[in-house]
Parts: C-alpha cells; structure tokens; sequence
C-alpha cells in the first residue's frame, strides 16, 4: 500500500511548496498540514541567508518554486511510467550530500525513495536545515516515510549503495572509501554557452539567468562562453546589465573584488562591466563573478570537442547550434527525468 501512495505524497509535497514565493507566500487551506508547517517554513526560508551567507531568500524561493513546479501529478506521472519499479528489494543507500546551492540533493532523495530504498543522508555543513525539514514534512503526510529517512551525523555506516557529491578532490576519497560499494560518485562540471552573434537581447539577457542565478555557485551555471572570431561582448554586457544588483551582495562584492585584482596583477586582458569580469580562457571552471570565453573557429570542430570533453561539462546553452542543447535561461530548471551527469540514477537504484 505504502508504495502506490508514494505519487501521491510527492504531489502533495509539491502543492505545499508552492505556497512560497518571493513575490508572496499564500496559504492554500486544501495543503495538507499547513497549521504546522506554513508559518514554519517561511522562518526557515528567512534565516536561510543567516546559516549560509548564499542562500539568500531570492534564490530560496527559486529552488522551492522550481521543485514545485516539478511535483505535480502530470511530471510524476511521466516520471514514474520509464521504470518498473515492482522487482526492488529495500536496501540503504547512502547520500552525501554537496551544500553549493539551495536542495541541491533533492532530486537523490527523492529518486531514492521512489525507488523503494531506504536513504542515509549526510547532509552538506553548509545546508543542514532546508532537506530535513522537508522529511518532516513528507512523514507528516506518510508515517511510513519515518522508516525509510535518516540523516546521519557522524560516520556513515550500514549501507549497500552510495551517491556521493564533491569536488574532484574529495570524489577521489570517495572512489577509495567506498569501492566495494555501487556508486554514482559527481565531480565538478560546469555549464557552458555557444553563441553565434545573431542572439537576441531577450535570449542574452535569459543567459544572465543561467550565469547569475545562485551567484553562479552551481554545476547548472554558464561559466563558459564559447563564441565566434570576431565576437562583439557589448549586446551581451547590455543585455545582462539588468542583474546588475548581485554586486550588492557582500559575498559576491568580495570574490568580485579579490578575482579581478588577481587577473588585474597577473596582467591578464579582461572585459569588465563592473559587476561581472570575461576573461578569455581554456578553463570550464571560471571564479565566482567572472565568466571565461573562448573563441571557436567553425562549429563542427566546436562539436567534437564539447563532445570529447563532455565528463567535464553539465550542460550546454545554444540556440539550437548543439544537438541536446538547452535553452537560453532553463538550466537551473531541470525536469525530473534529466540527470546530473547524464547518468540515470533511478536506473541506478533499480539495479544494485
């Protein structure tokens, strides 16, 4: 019984969260459990900012109404129809979880769950309250639920499987520590964009949603332009001028601040609009606050190579130059069944 129920407290989870959002939050009395819950999570949202200095409210509201919007009957639907889920046997998966952007591990817990395991979560020093109090939530509407979450504070311990994220250095600790164990380990990745130079203001200016949304701290965020000989920067830097207040944040100001005196001292060429530097570079991973760009000579040698160095790259921005490339302004709005990494994991799940 409690796995074809699982649905429908996922949508329920969904309408919840869909109550919350920077313009305003609306309490839906049809929401299961908002007496408790309601007031709750609007506290938490707002001190968000004060247990991580980037998760401002703004980009709170982002994450929860993009799961929102993931969470309902039809996405779920599709969802669940790809796999069979009738042959799994419960076993403890173990989730170590990255803190760089707001829920940045729901998509694992909730694909673990659905799977039909249990899931032992570690969460991130940097994200410790938003995943918890959304298992509260979820075993508000299904007790069951309370056999299946348990986060753990110290050693992770008793499990058959394990989805692991960090930086390439701790991805290699993980490669070690548990290499007797099936794993999805994720490393770094980064975003990039292909530019043609026949944009729209409208699509360069989505493309400063993909680059500054969560201050670019995410896999999901364009870090890397690749554009042709001879490519003007100014419609984009006048297309993104809009977004002009994240230097407002102390956070971003600083690494703003300390990454283009780095390049200034290091005599390197850089474009600057005052709240964000380009500097050409073969690097995916650009600092917070600057972008890197290269230049392409035709697009089929582009292809190869994006194509070649593909383990290194999340996603890729174009207007329809690449094959399964994504629109100008969609990367941090994921559908359930795209995968980090392009690596099923509900696939995963169902195998070990």
């Amino acid at each position: 019984m409690f796995e074809n129920n699982k649905k429908r407290c996922f949508i329920e989870l969904g309408k919840f969260l869909s109550q919350f959002s920077e313009e305003k939050n609306v309490k839906n009395q049809v929401v299961l459990h908002n007496d408790f819950f309601f007031e709750a999570f609007i506290n938490l949202i707002q001190l968000s900012q004060s247990h991580n200095g980037w998760y401002t409210p703004e980009n709170v509201y982002f994450s929860i109404q993009s799961w929102a919007k993931s969470l309902t009957e039809e996405n779920l639907e599709k969802w669940f129809s790809l796999y069979n889920f009738n042959e799994v046997k419960s076993k403890n998966v173990g989730l170590i979880l990255a803190g760089n952007i707001p829920l940045v591990g729901f998509h694992d817990f909730l694909s673990i769950l659905i799977s039909g395991h249990n899931v032992l979560i570690k969460t991130s020093s940097n994200d410790q309250y938003l995943l918890p109090f959304i298992a509260k939530y979820l075993i508000a509407i299904e007790p069951e639920f309370s056999n299946k979450i348990t986060f753990v504070e110290g050693k992770l311990e008793n499990f058959d499987a394990v989805i692991a994220t960090g930086s390439n250095n701790t991805a290699r600790y993980f490669e070690y520590y548990f290499k007797d164990k099936p794993t999805i380990i994720r490393k770094n990745r980064n975003s990039v964009a292909v530019l043609k130079g026949d944009e729209t203001k409208e699509q360069l200016a989505a493309l400063g949603e993909d680059i500054f949304r969560y201050f670019g701290l995410g896999c999901r965020n364009v870090s890397k332009l690749f554009v042709p000989k001879g490519y003007s920067f100014i419609a984009f830097f006048e297309a993104i001028f809009e977004y002009q207040d994240v230097i407002h944040y102390e956070k971003y100001a600083n690494n703003y601040d300390y990454n283009k005196a780095v390049f200034l001292m290091s005599n390197f060429k850089l474009l600057d609009n005052g709240f964000l530097t380009i500097k050409e570079d073969a690097s995916y991973a650009s600092p917070i606050s600057s972008v890197f760009y290269e230049y392409y000579e035709n697009m089929p040698g582009l292809q190869i190579r994006l194509q070649t160095e593909s383990e290194q790259i999340q996603c890729i921005v174009s207007n329809n130059l690449v094959e399964n490339s994504i629109d100008f302004g969609k990367t941090q709005s994921p559908n359930l069944w795209d995968y980090a990494d392009n690596v099923d994991t509900i696939t995963f799940l169902l195998t070990i």
